[in-house]
């Protein structure tokens, strides 16, 4: 069994506070520290920008990317512009996205097949243009041609930045999707019709599909999120145990309950979050 990484997905926080949590997070022995990017709201790239002056091992990414609503030559540019600022240590994790995260409000794609589409052409336009030009692309969603105006100086990781995706673990279609790049985020439809992280035997099924499906290759990253308590090693290591038994390679600790609210200030909010990477992974 491989050993686990460890990554820190940051509830909610503004990018100077963000950037200091980044650094304690490196202090406090994480592998990774991630940031959502949602549709109006605090800027992921501008955080983990800020995030990557203050730290210098630690890698730097999103949880996740919902390229279906995003322009992908601006999200290209985002990341391969903190890959070099990072000196290379830059994860982009995408998705479909959560439409009922304020996407109808601004006129954002919400049909599943349209988000789809507009994915695996942004994800092809993205990694073309991190290859170099000449580039061109011929969708159905996107056409791009090949650009000779002031190309960018290469990402620092190749072949490429590393991409994560959400593989929906019974949908050949979503796995075939998941193949082409590098990590699994595993969902799965639960019984009350919503998506949701998959469980272990279900990443262990989408496991062995993937193989074939990459015939072989490199390894995949497994990416799961849970929560594990302060100050009990044991209690952790029983909670993440199934999922490194079932293929996982890395431990995203996730406390959405430590997003401030009507019940919790922000002051509050972070005061949580700091003791939480405090504590070490």
């Amino acid at each position: 069994m491989h050993p686990m990484k460890h990554g820190f997905v940051l509830p909610y926080a503004e990018a100077r506070d963000a950037a200091e949590l980044a650094r304690l997070a490196e202090e406090s022995g994480w592998d990774g520290f991630f940031v959502w990017e949602p549709v109006w709201g605090i800027d992921a790239w501008v955080t983990l920008s800020a995030a990557a002056m203050r730290t210098e091992r630690i890698r730097l990414g999103t949880m996740l990317s919902p390229v279906a609503r995003m322009r992908p030559w601006k999200l290209a540019s985002e990341a391969a512009t903190l890959d070099r600022l990072s000196n290379g240590r830059v994860t982009l994790a995408v998705g479909l996205g959560a439409p009922d995260t304020g996407w109808a409000a601004f006129g954002e794609p919400t049909d599943r097949k349209t988000r789809a589409e507009l994915t695996d052409e942004a994800l092809a336009i993205i990694t073309g243009l991190w290859g170099g030009q000449p580039f061109s692309f011929a969708g159905q969603h996107y056409t791009v041609r090949p650009l000779d105006f002031l190309s960018p100086p290469p990402p620092v990781q190749q072949p490429r930045i590393p991409i994560w995706v959400v593989g929906v673990c019974n949908s050949t279609r979503s796995l075939t999707r998941v193949a082409r790049y590098d990590g699994l985020l595993p969902s799965a439809r639960g019984a009350d019709g919503r998506m949701g992280q998959a469980t272990p035997d279900e990443v262990r099924t989408a496991l062995s599909q993937l193989q074939t499906l990459r015939g072989g290759g490199a390894q995949l990253d497994v990416v799961v999120e849970g929560e594990t308590p302060i100050g009990d090693a044991a209690r952790a290591t029983e909670i993440k145990a199934p999922w490194q038994a079932a293929g996982a390679t890395w431990w995203l600790e996730a406390a959405w309950s430590n997003m401030p609210g009507p019940d919790l200030t922000y002051a509050d909010a972070l005061a949580r979050t700091r003791d939480r990477i405090t504590a070490g992974p």
